[in-house]
């Protein structure tokens, strides 16, 4: 990499970073280092929920989600603004009228001490998972690109997120992720310029539309009711939703944004920016991917988007077969560029094109088959040999267009906009846990009556520890087929009974303790029984279905729990 590159991404990450230490530099209590000083405006609320959500397995993982199977995962996000506006009506105002540090509190004024601690507990060991994974994923890809020491990018990003975070705790997180998202949004608008600007003279941004929607990469919305379908209409709005509920409405990396709010107007107004903005972000960022696509259309692609993969398979016996494969999807492109071409001067002179298209389409199906024969070799290579590889390389797509086409200078902000999401998601999560730990675990069940200093160093200690620990799961953790697929796995399989939980909180004043608390366990259990049977492949289910499900299971195991003791507890429904 350049020394021009080098010094962009330096001098971003370093601000970022100053930045952070400096606006918090007064942060002295633990209400102001846990919660904040409640004075932020809706603006930076919105970018703040944003930036938390958007990590970077967002930026280097969506795009290659697009090249490989469309815009189909937009719908994902369809569920976003109704979760919204539920949020904004029925959670929020409760949120504020109990002046909660986490959003686990009020638990045990509606049910018991058990039932916080559970919920809590559910939100450590997922949050913990995904601080590690949100370190790991850009580490991995950036380390394979690069040639950077795995362990060495780990650490990298982990404590440059620790030295802010603890420094100035919520509010250092919420100001460094508006100067964040700001990269982001810049360092995306440029590679999407670079991109339209890199098509052939003869190709307009029309003419690749048109040719990305021809290879069936502009599928946005799928009708089909299919239980195994990830991504269709019915997955989005139902799992989804409830997906996103759980997550914006229930999880602490999430509630503690916008607790920080100078008022309910506003934090109401931060969620709703994030509502309506969030889902043509993310359009945009795949919409960025169907262009790198088109852009491999007329430019030679790499066979395999994993150099690090590619390397090892050269030196071993199964070089020549490779090479083979190689040299097979070099014609092929040439093939393929001929009927596409076919297709552009059809469509400018008004003939038919079915046959011309059906022609161009036959070469994208045999592209995607010498890929797939690729992945098998590197699969072989892999079981034979002492070095476990991962064949899946969508997640490489992106970041491989970055550092072998954009300019000097360009490829340093890229790669910023890569650090500055994986820092502001890991620091949102890091503040996040440390507040939990520290207000549902430690202050209430462990230590209790000590002064506010000695709680202050205890969140710092927290926040550290709680790093320490995402580094190490970075360090030992192995890749998903698909990274933000992954995050959204893991979160899948405890966010449903996380908002069971507080769905009976909120809606269900009849439902008490036991029945809630027992109905968590039992719920929680049967989402990893279903989890584990499609994993064995007993039952094909979408992962996004788990919300729902969840959810349901737990609501209706407290029903039948609470039915059957009669409610021998207290009820404390009227503290709501």
């Amino acid at each position: 990499m350049h020394i021009i590159d080098w010094t962009v991404l330096i001098a971003i990450l370093v601000t970022i970073v100053w930045y952070g230490i400096w606006k918090t530099r007064n942060v002295n209590t633990t209400e102001s280092f846990l919660r904040g000083e409640q004075t932020l405006p809706w603006y930076t609320i919105g970018l703040s929920v944003m930036a938390t959500q958007a990590s970077a397995i967002t930026f280097l993982s969506t795009p290659g989600q697009a090249f490989d199977d469309g815009m189909r995962f937009a719908q994902f996000y369809f569920g976003l603004p109704i979760a919204m506006i539920i949020l904004c009506v029925f959670f929020l105002p409760r949120y504020y009228n109990l002046k909660v540090y986490t959003a686990y509190e009020f638990l045990e004024d509606r049910f018991d001490l058990k039932t916080r601690s559970l919920t809590a507990s559910l939100f450590l060991v997922q949050r913990g998972l995904a601080a590690g994974l949100t370190i790991f994923a850009p580490s991995i890809i950036l380390s394979s690109i690069l040639g950077w020491n795995l362990n060495i990018t780990n650490l990298l990003i982990g404590s440059l997120v620790i030295i802010y975070t603890v420094s100035g705790g919520t509010n250092a997180v919420s100001q460094t992720q508006k100067q964040q998202m700001v990269v982001i949004l810049t360092g995306m608008f440029v590679a999407f310029l670079i991109l339209v600007n890199k098509l052939p003279p003869n190709i307009t941004l029309s003419d690749a539309v048109d040719i990305a929607g021809n290879m069936g990469k502009l599928n946005v919305v799928d009708f089909e009711f299919d239980l195994s379908n990830r991504y269709n209409i019915w997955s989005a709005l139902l799992g989804g939703t409830f997906l996103f509920l759980s997550y914006f409405g229930t999880d602490q990396s999430q509630v503690q944004r916008y607790l920080s709010g100078k008022s309910l107007t506003q934090s109401r107004l931060g969620l709703l920016f994030n509502g309506i903005f969030k889902v043509p972000m993310q359009f945009a960022i795949l919409f960025i991917g169907i262009m790198v696509f088109v852009f491999y259309q007329f430019n030679d692609a790499p066979l395999h988007f994993n150099k690090a993969n590619v390397e090892v398979v050269e030196q071993s016996p199964f070089a020549a077969e490779y090479n083979d494969l190689e040299k097979e999807l070099n014609l092929n492109a040439e093939f393929k560029r001929d009927a596409i071409a076919t297709v552009i001067d059809n469509k400018r002179s008004g003939k038919d094109n079915k046959e011309a298209v059906a022609i161009m389409n036959s070469a994208l199906a045999k592209e995607k088959a010498l890929r797939g024969d690729a992945k098998e070799l590197i699969k072989t290579v892999s079981e034979k040999g002492t070095i476990k590889l991962e064949a899946e390389d969508s997640d490489y797509v992106f970041i491989t267009f970055v550092t072998d086409h954009l300019p000097i200078g360009l490829i340093g902000l890229l790669l910023a906009v890569i650090f500055s999401a994986a820092m502001s998601s890991t620091a949102s999560e890091l503040n996040a846990l440390a507040t939990t730990s520290l207000i549902d675990i430690y202050k209430r069940s462990y230590v209790k009556d000590q002064t506010d200093q000695h709680y202050l160093k205890m969140s710092k200690w927290f926040t550290f520890g709680w790093g320490i620990i995402a580094l190490l799961f970075a360090t030992f953790a192995s890749l998903f087929d698909n990274l933000i697929e992954a995050v959204n796995i893991i979160g899948s399989l405890f966010y449903g009974t996380i908002l069971g939980v507080f769905m009976i909180a909120f809606f269900l004043k009849k439902i008490r303790g036991r029945g809630t608390f027992y109905g968590a366990i039992l719920g929680e259990a049967g989402v990893l029984l279903l989890f584990y049977l499609n994993m064995t492949g007993v039952i094909e289910l979408a992962y996004l279905w788990l919300n729902l499900i969840g959810c349901v299971m737990v609501i209706f195991f407290a029903l039948l729990i609470q039915t059957i003791t009669k409610g021998t507890d207290k009820l404390n429904a009227d503290k709501i």
